[in-house]
């Protein structure tokens, strides 16, 4: 019997195996909070009410014991919606000796330290389950846009932008291989074939950048559609992005508690169209707001934090230059020093969620952005011998799940965000 389905069972004995996540006693009463990945619940464990051994055992537990129990199902006395066990057999699987993550304070390093235990923390366990309902949502949406999953290499012979931040690696006799930053190179090949797909997997950036928002491994997910221009692109990615709200919203109501996770912003975010500013309008914007970003540099976190600090709904910013956007981006057929291009700004600080633009089709102006950007031709002749067989308009974006979980969760670091972080100064456990 699972917790999560407990108040099916009131009444009824069932058998729950589980962890004791934690313990207090009082004389002849025992009450344990148990754990077993689907939900927590109280025991009761009464001493005239179980055999000397199952009362032994009881006593004996320590924090992360695991058991097996037999209990009767009931209604908490005084919380509604609240169940409880009442313990009529407990055996011991295996005691837990010295668990080093007491319930206190703990410092960041330590905790990181012990990831491996500390993923049994309620609030790692809501955000793995939060994590869990945002790829799922984007699975599910996907498929109702009639994209199939097709997943693309890790290793790489090449880079999507340049090789300036990604792992080169020792690949036998064949020289060097990168470890993916992205498989949109590869999905575009594949839209060919099935129209609409996306790879699901992780990513690697060698970026020396120690924030709140970056790793140096994570999961993204690309999606590229055949016959869709821009102006569908943001449309798609508007839609996904109140498809991980509305599915989180829905179904993880007891990981928000846990995190004392305010959703009303979320909840305001499914009323709305997403804002929209065209690059040169944001710029102006920032300008009047305080900012000093000139015109030609990237946004950077503070500029983001400005657009979107009154905003109920995320914001796209699109339509950049060109000279700071990679080579695949269209040219914006209305201005020639812009791109096709769009970034989707969160709300609530958390920064840039999706990339994405429509690309270009067009062989000559493909190879002339590859010759200006001067990267090796060779390498990248595959990917222009798509645009000599049958090429299409298409378009396509990449979202970051660990920095949609961090939105979600509302939680303030994105290492919170995946099992085990990966970043400039951590490579353990």
């Amino acid at each position: 019997m699972f917790i999560k389905n407990i108040a099916e069972k009131v009444g009824q004995e069932v058998e729950i195996k589980a962890w004791v996540y934690n313990k207090r006693s009082s004389g002849s009463l025992a009450f344990l909070e148990l754990r077993d990945g689907t939900g927590f619940i109280q025991a009761v464990v009464a001493k005239d009410s179980v055999s000397e051994e199952s009362w032994s055992n009881a006593e004996k537990l320590t924090q992360e014991s695991s058991i097996t129990l037999t209990a009767e199902v009931s209604k908490h006395p005084k919380q509604e919606g609240v169940y409880e066990l009442q313990v009529k057999e407990l055996l011991i699987v295996s005691l837990s000796q010295d668990y080093p993550i007491a319930h206190k304070e703990h410092g960041p390093e330590f905790l990181l330290e012990n990831r491996h235990l500390w993923l049994r923390s309620k609030k790692q366990w809501a955000i793995l389950r939060i994590r869990d309902m945002v790829e799922t949502a984007i699975n599910e949406y996907l498929h109702t846009e009639e994209f199939i999953r097709t997943d693309s290499p890790i290793f790489t012979p090449n880079a999507c932008e340049g090789t300036t931040t990604l792992f080169p690696v020792p690949y036998f006799d064949l020289g060097e291989a990168y470890l993916s930053q992205s498989g949109q190179l590869y999905i575009e090949s594949a839209i060919a074939s099935v129209g609409r797909c996306y790879d699901f997997g992780p990513v690697f950036r060698a970026e020396k950048s120690v924030t709140k928002r970056h790793l140096t491994e994570f999961w993204m997910m690309d999606a590229e559609g055949a016959f869709i221009e821009h102006e569908e692109n943001l449309r798609i990615q508007e839609g996904l992005v109140k498809a991980i709200v509305k599915k989180c919203l829905d179904n993880c109501e007891q990981e928000f508690k846990i995190l004392e996770r305010d959703t009303a912003p979320l909840k305001k975010v499914l009323e709305k169209q997403f804002t929209r500013y065209t690059y040169d309008d944001a710029i102006v914007k920032l300008n009047e707001m305080g900012s000093d970003i000139k015109h030609g540099e990237d946004l950077g976190n503070d500029d983001e934090g400005l657009l979107t600090k009154d905003s109920d709904v995320p914001v796209f910013i699109e339509k950049w230059p060109k000279s700071i956007k990679p080579f695949y981006m269209k040219i914006d057929p209305e201005n020639n020093a812009r791109v096709l291009n769009d970034d989707l700004i969160g709300i609530e600080g958390s920064g840039e969620l999706i990339g994405g633009s429509q690309r270009e089709d067009n062989f000559d102006l493909l190879l002339e952005r590859i010759r200006e950007e001067k990267l090796p031709e060779e390498d990248y002749s595959w990917y222009t011998d798509l645009r000599k067989y049958g090429s299409v308009p298409h378009s396509g974006f990449g979202i970051g799940v660990e920095r949609a979980v961090r939105w979600m969760a509302g939680v303030e670091h994105i290492r919170e965000c995946i099992p085990f972080p990966r970043m400039v100064n951590r490579l353990k456990p």
